[in-house]
Formats: C-alpha cells, sequence, structure tokens
C-alpha cells in the first residue's frame, strides 16, 4: 500500500510543474525584504523593553497578556484545531492510509503557528515587566515560556478534539485560564503590586528554570497528541475541513459574509432545541422574537461579548489615563505639542470603542440579515418594513448601549476618565449603534466591479472598502458628540448628553424612515 507521501508526492507531480531556481530565488527574495521589514520595528521593541515597568500597570498588562493567549486558545479549539483541505478530507481522510501520517502536514504547520504566536507572547510579557539586567538571557526564557504555553496548549486542544474527556475539561480549563488573568488584573495593587514587582526583578535563572519546566511539560503534551492523531474521529475532522473550505472561499472570493453565515449555521447544525410557545406580542415585536430567543439559547457567547467590555480599562490601565495610555506616548505633530496625545492616536482609539459597541450590537441582527437577503419572504409577514426594523432595533441597541456603559463605567472606576456620570453618555449611543448595526446587517455583497484606487499602501479596493464602512459611517455620525466629550473631556457632561441623545436618535430616525422608500424587489 501507497503512503500518504507518496500519494500527495504523486498529485503535486501531475497537477504542477517542477520547481526552478527563479521560483526558490523569489521565495527568498521574498522571505529577505519581509525580514527587512520586520528589522525595525523588533530592534524598537527589543530597545522598548531594556527598561524598568511600573509596578503600577504590570498586573493589568499581565492580564491582557493571559487573555490573548487565552483568545488563542479558544479560537484554535472553535476551528478545530486540527483540519485538512477539502479535497484531503473527501479522499484521504476516509481512505485506508494512516490516519497520523495524513495529518502530519497539518499538525506540523499547527505547532508553527504556536510557535510564533507563543514568542509574540513572550515578547508582550518581558514588554510589560521590563527588564532591569541581562536583557538577553531574559528575552530568550520569556521567548520560550511563551513557545511552551502556547504549543502545550495547541496540544491540549488537539486532544480535546480526540478525546471526550479532554474535551469536556477544555471548556471549564479557558474560563479558570480568564478567571486567573482577571485575578492578575486586580493584583496591580497593594501587596500585589509588590509581588509582581519582585517577580519582574527576579534573577535570571529563576526565569529560565520556570522556562525549561514548562518547556518539558509542553513537550510532554505535544508528544501526547501526536500520538492521538490517529484517533481524532473522522466527522470531527470533516466538520472542521469544511469550516476552513468557507474560510478559504471566503477569502478567495472577498466574501466575509458568507464566512459569518458557514459559522452560524455550523453552531445550528445538529443541536436539538426545545419548543416553547411565543408570548403574546404586538404585531412588530413578534417577528423580532426570534432574535431574543437566539441570544437567550447561547448565554455563553452574551458572557464572553460583555466580559470584553472590561479590556478598555485594562489598556488604559496598562498605559495611564484615556489620552495618554490609548495613544502609546503621544504623537509630535499630530497636535503639535510634545508630550501631549496626538489627536491622530485619540481618534483611532475613540473609534475602536465604537466598533466595539457596533460589533456587541451586530451580535443580534440576524433576523434583520436574512429580512435583507430574503425581502419576498419578509413582505410575507402583513407588517410594514419600518415597523419591523423598529422593532429589530431594540435589542442591537440594549446591547451595544449596555456594552458601551460598562466600559465607560470601567474606565471611569479606574481613574482613565474623570469623575463623572460618563456611563450615560454610553445609554444616550444606543439608537445610533442600533442603527449601524441594522444597517450592516442588509449591506449588498461587495460590489467587485467598483474601481481601484492607487494609495501610497497599494491599490485599494473600493468595493471591499465599502462593504466594510456600511453601518460604521451611521455610528460615527450618530456618536460623534461621545467622541468629542472623549477627546475635550470637559467638567461638566450635560451639553455634550443631550447633543449625543439628538443624534442617536436622529441618526435611528432617518434610519427607519428611509427603511420604507427602498426599492422593493421583485417576487
Amino acid at each position: 500500500m501507497s503512503s500518504a507521501a507518496e500519494i500527495r508526492g504523486f498529485v503535486r507531480s501531475r497537477s504542477r510543474r517542477p520547481r526552478s531556481w527563479t521560483d526558490l530565488y523569489s521565495t527568498g527574495l521574498g522571505l529577505a525584504v519581509v525580514a527587512a521589514m520586520l528589522s525595525q520595528p523588533a530592534s524598537a521593541l527589543l530597545a522598548a523593553i531594556a527598561r524598568q515597568a511600573d509596578p503600577s500597570r504590570m498586573g493589568a498588562g499581565v492580564a491582557l497578556v493571559m487573555l490573548a493567549g487565552t483568545g488563542f486558545l479558544a479560537a484554535a479549539r472553535a476551528i478545530g484545531p486540527v483540519t485538512l483541505p477539502p479535497a484531503d478530507a473527501a479522499w484521504l481522510l476516509l481512505s485506508p492510509l494512516d490516519r497520523r501520517a495524513v495529518l502530519r502536514g497539518p499538525s506540523g504547520v499547527l505547532l508553527a503557528i504556536s510557535a510564533v504566536a507563543g514568542a509574540v507572547l513572550g515578547v508582550g510579557l518581558l514588554a510589560v515587566l521590563g527588564t532591569p539586567d541581562h536583557t538577553g538571557v531574559r528575552l530568550a526564557a520569556a521567548m520560550l515560556l511563551g513557545v511552551a504555553a502556547a504549543t502545550g496548549g495547541m496540544a491540549a486542544a488537539v486532544l480535546a478534539q480526540a478525546s471526550q474527556t479532554w474535551n469536556t475539561w477544555a471548556g471549564p480549563a479557558i474560563a479558570v485560564a480568564a478567571a486567573l488573568a482577571v485575578a492578575v488584573a486586580l493584583l496591580g495593587s497593594g501587596a500585589g503590586r509588590r509581588l509582581l514587582a519582585a517577580a519582574a526583578s527576579a534573577p535570571p535563572a529563576a526565569g529560565a528554570v520556570l522556562a525549561a519546566m514548562a518547556a518539558a511539560l509542553a513537550g510532554l503534551l505535544v508528544r501526547r497528541a501526536r500520538r492521538v492523531l490517529d484517533r481524532i474521529p473522522a466527522g470531527t475532522l470533516l466538520d472542521a475541513s469544511v469550516g476552513r473550505g468557507h474560510a478559504a472561499g471566503a477569502a478567495v472570493a472577498v466574501e466575509p459574509g458568507s464566512l459569518t453565515w458557514s459559522a452560524e449555521d455550523a453552531h445550528w447544525r445538529g443541536r436539538t432545541l426545545r419548543s416553547r410557545r411565543w408570548p403574546a406580542l404586538p404585531a412588530p415585536m413578534a417577528p423580532a422574537w426570534q432574535d431574543w430567543r437566539r441570544l437567550g439559547r447561547r448565554p455563553g457567547r452574551l458572557a464572553v461579548l460583555f466580559a470584553t467590555a472590561a479590556l478598555p480599562a485594562l489598556i488604559a490601565r496598562t498605559g495611564g489615563g484615556v489620552l495618554e495610555g490609548m495613544t502609546a506616548a503621544g504623537v509630535k505633530g499630530a497636535s503639535g505639542l510634545a508630550g501631549t496625545p496626538g489627536l491622530l492616536g485619540v481618534s483611532l482609539t475613540v473609534g475602536l470603542m465604537l466598533v466595539g459597541g457596533l460589533a456587541a450590537a451586530a451580535a443580534s441582527t440576524s433576523g434583520a440579515r436574512r429580512d435583507g437577503d430574503n425581502p419576498a419572504l419578509a413582505r410575507l409577514l402583513a407588517v410594514g418594513p419600518r415597523r419591523i426594523l423598529a422593532a429589530r432595533a431594540l435589542l442591537p441597541g440594549l446591547l451595544g448601549g449596555a456594552w458601551l456603559v460598562a466600559v465607560l463605567a470601567g474606565l471611569t472606576v479606574t481613574g482613565a476618565l474623570p469623575a463623572g456620570p460618563w456611563w450615560l453618555l454610553g445609554a444616550a449611543a444606543a439608537p445610533a449603534l442600533a442603527a449601524g448595526a441594522l444597517r450592516m446587517a442588509r449591506r449588498r455583497p461587495v460590489d467587485h466591479a467598483m474601481p481601484v484606487i492607487d494609495t501610497p499602501m497599494g491599490a485599494m479596493p473600493t468595493g471591499v472598502l465599502v462593504w466594510a464602512l456600511t453601518g460604521v459611517d451611521l455610528v460615527v455620525l450618530g456618536c460623534l458628540p461621545l467622541a468629542a466629550a472623549l477627546l475635550f473631556q470637559p467638567a461638566a457632561l450635560g451639553g455634550f448628553l443631550a447633543a449625543q441623545a439628538l443624534s442617536g436618535a436622529a441618526v435611528l430616525s432617518v434610519s427607519v424612515l428611509r427603511e420604507g422608500r427602498r426599492r422593493r424587489d421583485p417576487l
């Protein structure tokens, strides 16, 4: 019987031309150009970590690094983590070939990705803790510790894919890791601050020993994961390969909307749901009740959504203030004064905060998205489009406003914002977030016939740009008073609060009224 390597070699020899010296030269030149581009940022980063870190900011910084690693492992577990190309999954996976040999290539790629991600996490950890001395030794120990944590966690995810016992414990383990990150963030004051400062100034030998122990444990997990590759169920690998095929298709066709639909359908496929009687609701609210039911059936997603509201407070606590920390020491020339946070950096930070609120609001717009994809079915409800859209705007506004309220409250509690009712601005921005989320849910697919604009950064397809900014434009327009308040930080928020309430309500009202005048597609 032929091996998997021989079969793959036979297919490559028939489907591709042999590699020439020109191909090797092009590959080497591309790698050299990438290395040259990354050399300057890498050297600047290494020069920046050779300093004594502020103990008051260590807790939040370490918590951010831990949350980044936890998110990486959670994403890997959701993807597979071991996946196959659709072609290999269709005819190699179910063949008599050794499954471990079939999965050797994907598992090697997975190990390489984990090593790179772990090295980045290690450098981030060292940037938070600082290097008072022996920078080279501490850097090597931190990178080894990060690589060990990432590869060990990925190996545990592979074991969870192959064993139901490991899969049962994988979810609680990720939750415990997130809880530990929160506990580390709370250590940034009092005795915890002194403990983190002592850990940062520990002898380099202690860090090297800890990294070696972590590497040994990660090696055992990787070895065990390699042994169980042939025990991963074929159904699990087929499902993962289908998701990989959808992702590849969305990337090639530049159509991210199809990827979100496939992820949503994959979540509900094969699940047994209990049927309950719908409550007696007014006509516009009855079609919108499906969004509430769908959200209630995914409490974990709702918990993760509101847990992310603590990230801006952690970032601000790490950097020191909503203007100083969010712009990372300021941009001279953007504001004209050295040491003053640049207007460009502040605007970017506020924009990211609003995008987070928009993402929270968009988590409950599947009903509006289906109405946009199939307007004929929506007309069978015998309810006007304006009334349905107004009813569907209630839940996105509630989610987006609550997320923004939690963010502003966290920034106020941590001292990143001055004392005041900042959270009221988040509540007043809820209508604008709902309008943006509904507009984003009903946007058309990417129009690839639109022209391509030449920019200093390269060719920019306007179709993708217009698609990405659809919905964001309404949020930016409706939240201008909130952005101005965060930028100038006035002593009294009354005027900004009134302006935000009026602008948010106006944007949502115009969006709902415009829905009634849209051109209707024929049945």
